[in-house]
């Protein structure tokens, strides 16, 4: 009896033991951390082996309003290596040629290159728009010399002059932009650097578009120019604004641009989603061939035109009433 109950007791311990040593020790899984915001892209397939003579110089700011949270949180150690562009012949792209209207104005661009010249305020754009489709179908990248303009080619080239400093870039024009009023130009983030207005967001700049194969002109002196851009290069008289709709279950909208390309108009979309505030119901109507980017919809003609007076108050933006 003294035995069996030894061996009973000698058993239960043992399956004590045994769960015990079986039980898994309690962990916590560490929770995700989020991913970084890409700063800077790859290093470029082909650098200069001399650094550039205008140096890219940035120290973010908690200043300004803009730009503050549009340029690179570091900059790339290649950066000063980047090379200009260089003119070379490229068929035309088939759709980012083609006239459209965008914020009540229309733009007829220019289908031959080297007989552009205007002067007017140059902006950039930067890690807002890193990485997304520019008006060509190429993906942007702020550390590439490229640019983009209401009306030159796509592709072409063009040399850009700080009038401020005197200091010249040549650039790819890839995309299509700015379109507040007064802006020539709008250069990516490494451009602007390079012309040494980076940091301010804007500068006067003169605008010169390039031929490919022939011999560069000399860097205009920026004290002499005043040359306006050609007349048929301008920007044509803002359209009337059209009647609003009826005051329906689908409201008024505030039409920003219009399209012949489904893809020219998804680009300027994805561009306005950065500058306005988050959340702006920005949407694309098809109508046709074209395809028009519109805000809204407002519940009437009252609503809308407040909402227009705010976009021309804060962000120079004007708006029609679509129907």
């Amino acid at each position: 009896m003294k035995t069996s109950l030894k061996l009973i007791c000698l058993s239960v311990c043992t399956a004590l033991l045994a769960a015990c040593s079986s039980t898994p020790s309690r962990t916590t899984t560490p929770a995700p951390q989020p991913t970084p915001p890409a700063t800077t892209s790859a290093r470029p397939p082909v650098l200069a082996q001399q650094p550039s003579n205008n140096p890219c110089v940035y120290v973010r700011s908690s200043n300004g309003a803009f730009y503050k949270d549009d340029g690179p949180l570091d900059l790339p150690p290649w950066i000063d290596l980047v090379p200009e562009a260089t003119p070379r012949a490229e068929p035309l792209h088939r759709f980012a040629n083609n006239p459209y209207t965008v914020l009540g104005q229309s733009f007829t661009p220019i289908r031959d290159a080297g007989d552009y010249r205007a002067q007017g305020i140059g902006s950039w754009y930067g890690r807002k728009f890193h990485g997304q489709k520019t008006s060509s179908g190429e993906v942007y990248d702020m550390f590439a010399m490229t640019a983009a303009s209401p009306v030159l080619p796509i592709p072409s080239y063009a040399r850009i002059t700080n009038v401020k400093n005197g200091r010249s870039v040549i650039v790819r024009v890839n995309d299509r932009g700015p379109f507040h009023k007064g802006r020539v130009i709008d250069l990516s983030f490494v451009a602007a650097c390079r012309l040494g207005y980076a940091m301010q967001g804007s500068s006067e700049v003169v605008v010169e578009s390039l031929t490919a194969g022939g011999a560069l002109p000399p860097p205009t002196v920026a004290t002499v120019v005043e040359t306006p851009a050609p007349a048929s290069a301008q920007a044509l008289p803002p359209p009337a604004p059209v009647a609003p709709v009826a005051e329906t279950r689908n409201g008024v909208y505030l039409q920003l641009g219009a399209f012949s390309s489904r893809t020219n108009a998804e680009a300027f979309l994805t561009r306005l989603s950065g500058e306005l505030p988050p959340g702006s119901p920005l949407v694309i109507q098809t109508a046709g061939a074209m395809h028009r980017v519109r805000l809204g919809p407002y519940p009437d003609r009252h609503a809308a035109e407040l909402a227009a007076r705010q976009l021309a108050d804060a962000h120079d933006l004007t708006a029609v009433i679509g129907r």
